[in-house]
């Protein structure tokens, strides 16, 4: 994998555009107090009126929501689409949209979680860099250190962001920074949607994945031959996971999946559900050291 577009800087009183690609919003007073956060900001925030008409589990049907992103992304005046939950429905618009429809202008897609599938897919067919972070409805949720590292990165006003956790030696690497849900991304291997994993920094999160359904999952990156192609692993949070029956712990299974690898891996690091949620910028250039226990991520 290349280094991909990273879009320009942002700035206060810019339009952001809201989309609900995933999940049906009901969580109406976070969703407020997150595009409370970036109007409070100086930013003016647009809302579409279909922005969530609930279809089961979903924020609308399929040809919705994805015309609601294809407008989103074809605004020349908004400077960033900020996602207002995750839950699931974004790998469903992937089998609709047509990517040539799409203006080749980068501009930043903000989101996690379910989101994740729409980053790689810009990053697979656009080569355009987006933002893996708080969504509108945990937004408000996020303690200011990384609501200020969100705009810090949008704004431009660092280069550079070091987070720290726990390293199992093997040493340093660089490579480029590949953010994701565990499970999206491994529900994605096999499709035209997964990117070339050489030369990458897998940064992986979840929540409410036991520990053998993580060993599974990782079981299957073994099988197809991407987790030998990485440059590094870094884990962040994986929340509600952890099982009250007789059972390996969380840690306990990524050194059992990952320790023969040969390469550095970092757990414990800021990012994913319920806890901060650092930033990680997708495509961009990063270095992953175990001996430090650190991820540093550049501009």
């Amino acid at each position: 994998m290349q280094t991909l577009k990273s879009p320009p800087v942002i700035l206060p009183s810019q339009k952001v555009q809201i989309i609900a690609p995933s999940g049906a919003l009901r969580e109406w007073e976070r969703f407020e107090n997150g595009i409370r956060i970036w109007r409070d900001r100086g930013y003016a925030v647009t809302i579409p009126e279909d922005l969530s008409q609930p279809w089961g589990y979903l924020a609308g049907s399929d040809e919705q929501r994805c015309q609601q992103f294809i407008t989103a992304w074809n605004d020349p005046e908004s400077v960033a689409i900020a996602c207002a939950r995750g839950g699931y429905g974004s790998m469903r618009l992937l089998e609709k949209l047509d990517w040539n429809l799409l203006s080749d202008r980068p501009k930043w897609l903000i989101g996690f979680s379910d989101i994740t599938a729409l980053l790689w897919g810009l990053a697979k067919h656009k080569g355009i860099g987006g933002l893996h972070a708080p969504v509108i409805t945990t937004l408000g949720n996020e303690p200011m250190r990384s609501q200020q590292q969100l705009f810090d990165w949008l704004e431009g006003k660092v280069d550079q962001i070091l987070l720290s956790g726990l390293g199992w030696n093997n040493g340093k690497a660089s490579g480029i920074l590949l953010p994701a849900n565990l499970t999206l991304a491994t529900n994605m291997i096999g499709t035209s949607l997964c990117p070339d994993l050489e030369n990458v920094i897998l940064a992986i999160e979840d929540v409410s994945e036991a520990p053998y359904r993580v060993d599974r999952m990782l079981t299957h990156w073994r099988w197809s031959g991407l987790l030998s192609k990485l440059k590094g692993v870094a884990i962040g949070r994986f929340s509600q996971g952890e099982v009250s029956t007789p059972s390996f712990t969380m840690e306990e299974v990524w050194r059992d999946r990952l320790t023969d690898l040969g390469i550095p891996v970092v757990t414990n690091l800021p990012f994913g559900h319920d806890g901060e949620n650092a930033p990680l910028p997708v495509g961009c250039t990063a270095e992953i050291d175990a001996d430090n226990g650190t991820l540093t991520y550049y501009r």
